[in-house]
């Protein structure tokens, strides 16, 4: 994305709306424009060294053009009212009708553009009251947009993308709010922000020479070891001078109860009765309300009961799957979402909305159904990416301008929105280098996409330990492990101790949004003014997360799954985790308030006291060496599988007093979950 358009962004964020194009001017002395150009359509990659020309006259381009609807100032405005506690306003939410009727698009502005397309001599291949998509030749998209598909050497490959950013007539540029897709699908694609315990690394380290202060690890056990509740069982196997005395065992993955007992949901006895819940993911799973009811029962819980989980999946228009990973590597995300979203909140209803890839207009396109059927009171995303990337593969203007028009959809009818704040702190190059969910092609330390958005509630990560078997709440720390492995042959640890960064809830200051007023005079200027590069914002603006639950890969909780197998279990970790657990503690809470909740930000900000202000654990209690635990998985494919963990080491991110980078306000209590 470029400067120029993203410092308009801010300023308009700002003040409440989002610019994404500029009225191009006719001949001097011309009153009126004559077309609007859409900013960032033609993407940064598409430069003049590489350009291949023009593509087969033959190729059929498909774009999709979102559409501006009826006074988006005045639905910005609603939204933010609606929403704020301190508005007379607030809680006055509109049906999906009432919505449509005032702010959605009309029928002259859809029959407008689909005229103007098919005029053009594109094919109009779907309309809705958001989009218009259409397809059509190189000739087609240069009399609808002003412009030809070139084709461009990057990196390699041959992608195609408009040789200069599209314009529209002024006939419909009222009605147009921005245009997606005319570049080379894939420059834009999410993945899910989940990681399995024993994934990402291989069984056993190779030897290597013993270092300095390493103690012999013989009297690891050779089958899995893990505690009830931490500090249950320990181990000197430590290294000296890294863990003070003996480490202990890491705790065996959570299940639902043991986490509705820490933060305060069964002392509420609240169950989400009344509230439902929204999934959205890619794909589908094949097995997956077979899946959560086994594994709700197998951990002392019901089942769903008949009506109380729908699926809205569509295979025979699933695309990309060789891109995205298919369904296949969606069905763990799905699973997790699922299971942890009826685990905490169990009388709540659950609706999964399978997008048909993982591209960013797919899912939005789920999230939309969600927001114009009013499917649900809250919605989680367990999925992102970073905005800019060393390839110049930016989130477009038009691609935020269409999902925050939805999200403010959703503000006006009182559906919360959350998104996961990622697993690779601050998502830098030398995190990335190290982490296990990383994008490598991170050019800079940076906040994510969505959740980085004003409009939705960035859901961060922490390291949960409880203090005894009855699963009391223990401590909290900042989701952020450094990780080693034991050699092969079981005297030393790889890398050696302190390890790199290996994974950590993400979060940050946005280069990309001012700050929202509900941050204001919560959010320390010293974040807010600061960039994640270290350079000086003369604005404020928008910093993640704004609030965080269990997600560490270390204080995992256990998933099961199918999809086609063996029913099987198994420990995951990420904001992924996190962020359906805090869907189920907001339909826990509006089971207590007796109304819909809506977008939570101005809330939650209004009242931190009512959150678990969550601190760095080390720096808390002056630890000289610190917070770490044996992970010991027992010998697997003829090799011990041992790993030596670090807590709280989040790569630039701290968890301090108050409000933070790391973990934001703080995580959920009893006193937030019943209003007081």
């Amino acid at each position: 994305m470029r400067a120029a358009v993203v410092a308009a962004a801010s300023l308009a964020l700002a003040s409440g709306s989002l610019l994404i194009a500029a009225p191009s001017q006719a001949a001097a002395g011309a009153a009126a424009p004559t077309a609007k150009t859409i900013a960032d359509t033609h993407p940064a990659w598409a430069t003049a060294a590489g350009d291949a020309g023009a593509v087969p006259a033959s190729t059929q381009i498909t774009g999709t053009v979102y559409l501006a609807g009826q006074d988006p100032a005045g639905l910005t405005a609603y939204a933010t009212a609606v929403s704020d506690p301190a508005n007379a306003a607030y809680g006055q939410y509109l049906t999906p009708a009432q919505f449509q009727s005032r702010f959605g698009a009309t029928d002259a502005q859809v029959h407008a553009v689909t005229a103007w397309a098919k005029d053009a001599g594109l094919t109009v291949v779907g309309s809705t009251t958001h989009a218009v998509t259409v397809r059509g030749t190189d000739a087609a998209i240069t009399k609808a947009f002003g412009t030809a598909i070139h084709q461009y050497r990057v990196a390699g490959t041959l992608r195609h993308a408009p040789a200069r950013d599209v314009t529209v007539p002024a006939s419909v540029s009222s009605a147009i709010l921005g245009v997606t897709g005319l570049s080379s699908a894939g420059d834009n694609v999410v993945h899910p922000d989940y990681v399995r315990t024993n994934d990402a690394a291989p069984a056993a380290a190779p030897a290597a020479a013993p270092a300095h202060g390493k103690r012999p690890t013989s009297q690891l056990p050779t089958e899995a070891t893990c505690s009830d509740y931490w500090g249950q069982k320990t181990t000197t196997a430590g290294p000296a001078g890294y863990a003070k005395g003996a480490v202990p065992f890491d705790q065996c993955s959570f299940y639902p109860s043991q986490l509705r007992k820490a933060y305060g949901i069964t002392a509420s006895g609240l169950t989400g009765k009344g509230a439902t819940i929204a999934i959205v993911d890619a794909y589908g799973s094949s097995t997956m309300l077979a899946d959560a009811n086994q594994y709700a029962t197998n951990h002392g819980d019901k089942a769903f009961r008949a009506g109380q989980y729908k699926e809205i999946v569509t295979p025979a228009q699933w695309q990309d799957q060789d891109l995205c990973g298919g369904p296949e590597g969606w069905a763990p995300e799905e699973a997790l979402d699922v299971e942890m979203a009826h685990g905490l909140a169990p009388d709540a209803k659950v609706v999964y909305v399978g997008a048909n890839s993982c591209n960013d207009d797919d899912l939005l396109s789920a999230i939309t159904t969600i927001v114009d059927h009013h499917l649900a009171d809250v919605v989680s995303n367990s999925w992102g990416e970073i905005m800019h990337t060393t390839d110049n593969a930016d989130v477009s203007a038009s691609e935020i301008a269409a999902y925050e028009q939805v999200f403010k959809q959703a503000a006006a009818e009182g559906i919360g929105i959350g998104f996961s704040a990622g697993d690779c702190g601050d998502s830098s190059p030398l995190a990335a280098a190290t982490g296990a969910n990383c994008q490598a092609d991170t050019p800079r330390a940076q906040a994510n996409w969505p959740d980085s958005d004003p409009w939705v509630t960035s859901v961060g990560g922490t390291a949960l330990g409880i203090s005894s078997k009855s699963g009391a709440y223990g401590f909290e720390t900042d989701m952020g492990t450094l990780r080693s492995n034991l050699s092969a042959d079981g005297t030393s640890w790889v890398p050696a101790v302190p390890a790199p960064f290996y994974f950590g809830g993400g979060g940050g200051t946005s280069e990309d949004f001012a700050q929202p007023a509900y941050q204001r005079g919560v959010v320390p200027s010293s974040l807010s003014h600061t960039l994640m590069t270290g350079a000086h914002s003369r604005t404020a603006q928008r910093v993640t997360p704004d609030v965080s639950l269990n997600g560490d890969l270390y204080t995992s909780v256990l998933v099961g799954i199918s999809d086609g197998a063996d029913y099987s279990e198994g420990g995951y970790g990420g904001t992924s985790v996190s962020s359906p657990e805090f869907a189920a503690v907001q339909a826990d809470a509006l089971q207590a308030r007796h109304h819909a909740i809506g977008f939570a930000n101005p809330l939650l900000y209004a009242h931190p006291n009512l959150l678990r202000d969550v601190v760095d654990e080390n720096a808390a209690h002056h630890a000289k060496t610190p917070l770490s635990s044996i992970v010991d998985f027992g010998v697997t494919n003829g090799a011990l599988t041992v790993r030596l963990v670090a807590f709280g080491q989040d790569t630039t991110l701290n968890a301090v007093r108050g409000y933070d980078n790391a973990t934001g306000l703080g995580t959920p209590t009893l006193a937030y979950l019943r209003g007081h």
